[in-house]
């Protein structure tokens, strides 16, 4: 038998579009919520974003949209509207993206959710917040990360700023949200009574950049940009092997830079200069270049045994092929789930272990509206009130 999720019994309705918004309810639906995506009848802008397709469906609502029905509302108009508040009753949350004052335009804002739905927690995220002086302002993740300060961080002198591999404003968003969310339902439990919970982009990057602030609120100082390398740790970066491989290394103490010298076995690293951290911060050049030597000299199976034995901190630089061929991270990471026009796809699973609530992936991400009638049955209308 299943054990349930940690959701299970719970309804989310997600108005929200491209990444932040989705990617928070499902997470939540990961845990057994009941989450409806409530798009509008061109559906969500990520169904069109980019052009790699799988069976008409991008890469990018593929990978954010799992464990959801899809129901096509037009909320412009009055059936549509309706269907919205109608299962806005049978919602304990709702998620929305809209630039602030648009749901409130629309008919759906916390106050008009609130007044049919006491017990709702309604969760609203934006780039900038509410209340901010940029909250009629458009925002995705780059912009997000320019203004956070997170892109001051990456790169080098020579590169200028840079962003980050991955949208980490886009995933630190819906981190928070969750656990927004998971909280209020929690109080909801205690005291009765939902409540709206407000979250920018803009602040959830900033909270993101712990612990970079306290540098900066020690010293008045941002720190410096040095790519793989670290403003005030050495050695910390990518170092390459006789076969062209590069394994990343880091001996932040002085018990991990002793490690580090017994596996590298080069006895000039072994110098009075460089056994404090203070040291090796000093003679950076030094360090790395003998590191550097010490790496190209041997292959990086040899490599990875030595620092291995004597417990470096340290990994192979992986490609997305080792990453996903990976038998733990194929085990525990992916799943292939049956999509009604794509086929048989792979979305990741959640990396949560709960030992009694598992999360579980149990529908492929929707067909636009591949669930109005079944969803709007349930609330006792019929599919075309809700476009009408």
């Amino acid at each position: 038998m299943i054990a349930p999720g940690a959701l299970e019994g719970f309804r989310v309705l997600d108005f929200s579009q491209m990444m932040a918004g989705p990617l928070c309810a499902t997470m939540l639906a990961d845990f057994g919520a009941d989450v409806i995506k409530i798009e509008p009848p061109e559906g969500d802008a990520m169904r069109n974003t980019g052009e790699t397709r799988i069976g008409g469906e991008t890469e990018f609502y593929l990978s954010v949209n799992r464990n959801k029905r899809s129901v096509v509302l037009d909320l412009k108009s009055a059936h549509g509207l309706q269907a919205a508040m109608r299962l806005m009753q049978t919602a304990d949350v709702v998620i929305e993206n809209f630039r602030p004052g648009t749901a409130d335009r629309l008919g759906i804002g916390y106050a008009a959710v609130r007044a049919v739905n006491p017990k709702i927690v309604y969760c609203s995220l934006s780039g900038f917040g509410k209340d901010s002086v940029n909250r009629d302002r458009p925002a995705l993740d780059p912009v997000i990360q320019a203004m956070s300060g997170v892109m001051q961080l990456s790169g080098t002198a020579q590169t200028g700023p840079l962003r980050t591999g991955f949208a980490v404003s886009d995933f630190s968003t819906p981190i928070f949200a969750a656990y927004g969310v998971a909280l209020a339902l929690l109080a909801r439990e205690r005291n009765g009574s939902g409540q709206r919970i407000d979250l920018s982009m803009l602040n959830a990057t900033v909270a993101a950049m712990v612990p970079r602030e306290g540098y900066y609120f020690a010293t008045g100082r941002t720190p410096e940009r040095h790519g793989n390398e670290h403003y005030q740790i050495v050695p910390y970066g990518a170092y390459e092997t006789s076969d062209q491989r590069q394994v990343f290394i880091i001996a932040h103490n002085d018990k991990y830079w002793a490690a580090l010298v017994r596996a590298l076995a080069h006895a000039e690293l072994d110098d009075a200069r460089f056994a404090t951290g203070k040291g090796r911060l000093a003679h950076r050049a030094d360090v790395n270049a003998l590191i550097a030597q010490a790496c190209r000299a041997v292959c990086v199976d040899e490599l990875m045994r030595r620092l291995t034995n004597e417990g470096v901190l340290f990994s192979l630089v992986r490609s997305f092929e080792e990453v996903f061929t990976d038998p733990e991270i194929e085990r525990d990471m992916v799943v292939r789930i049956a999509h009604p026009t794509a086929g048989e796809v792979r979305v990741l699973a959640n990396p949560l272990q709960l030992s009694g609530t598992p999360a579980r992936v149990r529908l492929a991400p929707p067909l636009l509206g591949q669930h109005t009638e079944e969803v709007l049955a349930e609330i006792g209308m019929g599919a075309g009130d809700g476009h009408a």
